[in-house]
């Protein structure tokens, strides 16, 4: 069955993008019935003309790109500020007297808008390089920058950063949120499965294996076969070790968080959490003990630390029987990563596993010592006879990952 994907979406910024489209229609008008009742003073008024309906047909054709994000590229937006500098630029040839005369450019506010879609679509970095452009040209306009060209250049110069760091910090309140809320929702999902588990599942395996160590005989291995089946079942549920890739991206509507399902496609170098590998070696003599947060190796190193540890459960059931319990705890350090296999077995005679290498039983010291040995990290064995066995294993986290 096809997985599902669950999308969140939120727009705190699409209203912006609908605010500047009608910002720039207004302004457009603006700038029309400027030149309208001010054309007497135009030696050319010509050039204003042409430039008005140009830019009167270029706005109103553009209204969809400037309705999203996403039709905002960086080569319509440069077009689009190229359109608002040529019209400052041409005011002079149209105005003789424009350079001594403090009056509006034939875009007049209409520019504002083009500074405003950098900062939107970019941040404050980007509406910080529109704004200084926009700032050479109107200085290059006057000739010499006059006390409201530079009045008028600082304020659409720190309105523009503003408008640009406010959009930034918006975009990172909707991922966090939007985070937060996909969160929500896939702990709500675990915590009905788990319910559902519990009232089905776990309750038919607990009755098997009551009833399978009463009734003795292979009864017996059935309910303790089931006994651990329900304990890893449990370990699963009330973890939930395996957590969902979640993956932001900025789309027009909103932020969108989707959840990505691990395949065996995923990246190869990414950390694994050895607690993920561990967890199904917990059962009902083997308890797991780890760290809240992750614990999280290279792939070879983790899947080799995780078959070490394996290795020396398996010791534990074939030297101190299958009624031996065994505990691993998992120490996550900053420098090294330290796992621990005890048992309560009868322990191991002194000199015998230098005895077992001799005979050619090379079980400690290659599926134990050996991976550890090939991961830069260490390997020890203490057995006190009567009081069971132990085995620490260390891996350093910079030569694991180098190796």
């Amino acid at each position: 069955m096809a997985g599902r994907e669950r999308v969140v979406r939120m727009s705190v910024e699409q209203p912006l993008w609908r605010a500047l489209t009608g910002y720039r229609v207004l302004t457009m008008v603006y700038a029309v019935l400027v030149f309208a009742f001010g054309r007497e003073r135009y030696e050319r008024p010509w050039i204003g003309v042409v430039y008005l309906a140009v830019l009167c047909v270029w706005t109103l054709a553009t209204l969809p790109r400037v309705a999203n994000e996403a039709g905002c590229t960086r080569r319509f937006l440069g077009a689009d500020l190229t359109v608002a500098l040529v019209g400052i630029l041409l005011t002079p040839l149209a105005d003789a007297q424009a350079q001594s005369v403090d009056g509006p450019t034939l875009p007049s506010i209409w520019t504002a808008g083009s500074v405003l879609a950098y900062a939107i679509k970019g941040g404050w970095r980007w509406a910080g390089v529109a704004s200084s452009l926009v700032a050479v040209a109107n200085i290059v306009e006057r000739g010499h920058p006059s006390r409201d060209t530079v009045h008028n250049v600082v304020l659409v110069w720190v309105a523009s950063i503003a408008i640009g760091y406010v959009v930034e910090v918006a975009r990172a309140s909707e991922r966090t949120l939007a985070r937060a809320l996909e969160i929500e929702a896939a702990t709500r999902e675990r915590e009905r499965l788990a319910r559902d588990i519990h009232d089905g599942v776990l309750q038919v395996l607990a009755m098997v294996q009551r009833r399978g160590t009463a009734l003795g005989g292979e009864a017996a291995e059935l309910g303790r076969m089931a006994g651990e089946q329900e304990v890893a079942l449990r370990t699963l549920v009330a973890g939930g070790i395996a957590r969902p890739s979640l993956v932001s991206e900025d789309a027009s509507e909103g932020a969108v968080v989707r959840v990505v399902e691990e395949d065996d496609g995923a990246d190869a170098s990414a950390p694994v959490d050895l607690r993920a590998l561990l967890a199904p070696r917990a059962g009902s003599r083997t308890t797991l003990s780890e760290p809240g947060a992750p614990v999280l190796l290279p792939p070879p190193a983790a899947r080799e630390l995780a078959a070490a540890v394996g290795a020396a459960l398996d010791n534990v059931r074939t030297h101190a029987g299958e009624g031996a319990h065994a505990w691993i705890l998992i120490e996550d350090w900053p420098d090294e990563v330290v796992v621990t296999v005890r048992d309560d077995g009868p322990g191991i005679p002194e000199g015998r596993l230098a005895q077992a290498e001799d005979e050619g039983r090379m079980g400690v010291a290659l599926s134990i010592r050996g991976r550890l040995r090939d991961l830069g990290g260490t390997a020890e064995v203490i057995s006190v006879p009567g009081q069971g066995t132990e085995v620490e294993l260390t891996v350093p986290r910079g030569k694991a990952g180098k190796r």
